[in-house]
Order: structure tokens, then sequence, then C-alpha cells
């Protein structure tokens, strides 16, 4: 069919209709009786269109699935054997462990010595005294000392 518009012809496809066929059902749900009046309708396709957006080319319509038939397998690389890797780990990550619960421990006991020393109107020099000497954390402290995350300091 030949249309135009603001003096511009175009061609015009006619959009299929659905099928009206109408679908009774009657039935009985506890007692009650009930009927279903229902048209049938079948999908319809939605035209393909090129589309473009900020130089980025889409389309519309149905998806088109791309498969990948197959793909390539990694190469194996042979490694040191298990046992030798897994104790150096394990005395590296034991070893890495104690040396950063001992600087969080010593972080903390330098706050805590700050804070106590502003409390108290003493100079700030006061908090790099007894761990920066030193070098290690007070033995009564690690006895007491809790990694929760409910504990303060």
């Amino acid at each position: 069919m030949k249309l135009t518009y603001r003096g511009i012809s175009y061609e015009s496809n006619p959009v299929p209709t659905p099928n009206n066929t109408p679908l009774e059902l009657t039935g009985q749900y506890r007692g009650v009786h009930w009927r279903l009046n229902h048209a049938i309708t079948h999908p319809m396709e939605e035209p393909t269109t090129e589309l473009m957006y900020r130089g980025a080319t889409y389309s519309t319509g149905t998806a088109q699935v791309v498969v990948k038939e197959s793909y390539e397998t990694p190469a194996c690389i042979p490694t040191a054997p298990v046992d030798q890797l897994w104790v150096t780990n394990l005395e590296e990550k034991a070893r890495a462990l104690t040396l950063s619960n001992g600087r969080s421990i010593k972080k903390r006991q330098q706050a805590m010595l700050g804070r106590v020393a502003a409390e108290v109107g003493l100079s700030s020099d006061i908090s790099n005294y007894w761990n920066r000497i030193q070098g290690k954390v007070h033995p009564t402290f690690r006895a007491s000392y809790s990694r929760s995350s409910v504990s303060l300091s």
C-alpha cells in the first residue's frame, strides 16, 4: 500500500492481525461455576532495525546468539613438588602473621599511651618512649590482648 506523509511517499507493509478465535473454558471450583473467555493471540515478530548510539551500532528484534565452537586448553606448567611449596609458604605465612600481629599491638599500645598522656596533660613526646626505644611488646600486654572486633583501645 502506498502512503504519503508530509509530502514523502513510502510503501507500507501491513502488520498481520492476531488470531482472535475466542477460547471459552468453563468449570467449577468449590461449588462455584466459572467461565473464562479469552482471545487467542499469537506472538508477533518485532521488526529488526539497525540503530546507532554514540557511535556504537546495535540492532533491535531477534537476538543472534554467538556460540564458540572450540576453545584452547591452557598449557600445564610443571612446578615444584607440593610438599616443599606448602612448607615454605606455611612458614612464611606464619612469620608474616606474627610480625603483623606484633606491629598492630605496637600501634595500639602507642595510641593508648598517647591518649593517656593527653588526658593527664603530658607532652606528646611521651608517646614515643617505651616501644620505640626497646622495640618489643610488653609481655603482660600480649596476654590480655584480644583480636575481637569488640575490643577497644
